[in-house]
């Protein structure tokens, strides 16, 4: 698999400070005992996002089983902040050398990068060779790595995921619809749902990604794979006639009620639920939704009436259908300071064994290797990992080369382009202005 760029799960920002006050934080040091001091560590100390269940489950399995010994050595200690304050989280941290031993890296990658490029990150290539485990990691997620943090080897693949819509195969059958190629079917698709009174698409507004995600589908269909690479190289403008365009078509959807009502104040599990309970139709969302997929308890539509597409074809665009977003989902670094030979022990045990037991407990599909026979759970788990491996080229996200600011400007400002209330020339302007001040 060839990598171009890729993607992780990325939330709405809130509460941040300016950019140039989160550098001058991250730069100076105020003491304390985290990444930043010189005694060892007496936990596996591991800061996450309260949204995400999977990663901390499976650390915590393998604590009890195949990472025991090392858990005996430096207990895991598991602590949580919601997605939204992580970033302003890690730069409290990273300014009073408190950064934990293992944590979630930022929601953009900016952040992680100015977090290693201050020496409170690990350099994991470096560290893995070391190990002996540095072949533990799939090469497509190696290759996703890199391009995401500029050649280095800064975060640890927990997630490996591509990017498409999930849809209810039993309403698409009971109303005569077929998975859309195009658009236009996309969008005919939606009207024909609309009109039986089922809600076409859920979608979290209050988290504002899974809308900026289809304005970057559609430019990555309609423009090609280099749309917004194009941007961050100064090649392009958000406020190009082409890049509004995207920003319309997703305006267009939630002008016509396709995203139902009070959007903007649908969180993340809420939208999941929506889906899972038959209550939308399409969900656009990463190969993570596997494992709540896979969960009888909140999927009551059943995992063999879920399909996978990928974001549809735009007429006469440049990008194909076969390119999906790919990212290591919100990735998990380590600290630099703080990675001593237990740590060394717990990361060893980690590269080995998570990438079964993260499939085989939950059905999520990792970067790391897997060398225990697995069983897929369900039949969709099967389509995906299928399509992870003969996926050849894949591409960014919205954010993915924005800088923390603009990051937060875009999701922020999502939900109003869905509703309405800030027009598609508005929001990519607002957005240019943002990376262009950054």
């Amino acid at each position: 698999m060839i990598i171009d760029l890729s993607r992780a799960r990325r939330a709405r920002i809130t509460g941040l400070t300016a950019s140039a006050a989160a550098v001058v934080v991250l730069a100076s040091g105020c003491g304390g005992s985290g990444s930043g001091s010189s005694s060892a560590p007496k936990e596996f100390s591991y800061l996450t996002n309260a949204e995400n269940t999977t990663v901390k489950t499976a650390l915590d399995t393998l604590s009890k089983n195949a990472c025991k010994a090392q858990n005996q050595a430096l207990p895991l200690k598991v602590d949580t902040v919601p997605q939204t304050s992580l970033d302003q989280k890690l730069q409290l941290l990273g300014g009073q050398n408190a950064l934990p031993v293992q944590f979630a890296a930022g929601n953009a990658p900016a952040l992680t990068d100015q977090l290693y490029k201050s020496g409170k990150v690990a350099d994991l290539e470096k560290k893995l060779n070391e190990l002996g485990v540095y072949d533990q990691i799939e090469p497509a997620a190696i290759s996703t790595i890199k391009a995401l943090y500029g050649g280095k080897v800064e975060v640890l693949p927990y997630e490996y995921n591509i990017e498409g819509i999930f849809y209810n195969k039993k309403l698409f059958s009971e109303n005569g619809l077929s998975a859309p190629t195009t658009w236009d079917q996309l969008v005919s698709n939606a009207a024909k749902l609309e009109a039986k009174g089922i809600q076409p698409f859920s979608a979290s507004g209050q988290q504002g990604w899974p809308i900026t995600r289809l304005v970057s589908g559609y430019l990555y269909r309609s423009l090609g794979p280099d749309a917004l690479k194009d941007v961050a190289d100064g090649k392009a403008k958000l406020t190009d006639p082409k890049y509004v365009e995207a920003a319309q078509k997703v305006a267009d959807l939630g002008k016509k009620g396709y995203f139902g009502k009070g959007v903007g104040s649908i969180d993340y599990d809420t939208s999941f639920n929506q889906f899972l309970t038959g209550k939308a139709a399409m969900f656009y969302m990463g190969s993570w939704a596997l494992t709540n997929i896979a969960d009888p308890k909140q999927n009551k539509v059943g995992a063999e009436n879920i399909g996978f597409m990928p974001f549809p074809a735009v007429a006469g665009g440049k990008g194909s259908i076969d390119q999906y977003p790919s990212n290591v989902g919100l990735a998990m670094t380590l600290g630099a300071k703080t990675f001593d030979r237990k740590v060394g022990d717990w990361v060893t045990c980690i590269a080995k064994n998570y990438g079964s037991a993260a499939l085989n407990g939950q059905g999520s599909i990792s970067g790391f290797k897997t060398n225990t026979p697995v069983k897929d759970p369900n039949e969709i788990t099967t389509q995906v990992r299928k399509t992870i491996g003969e996926s050849k080229q894949n591409v960014l996200w919205f954010e993915a080369l924005f800088s923390t600011k603009a990051t937060t400007v875009s999701q922020t400002n999502a939900a109003s382009l869905a509703t309405g209330s800030i027009s598609p020339q508005k929001f990519m302007q607002t957005v240019q202005d943002a990376l262009s001040s950054s």
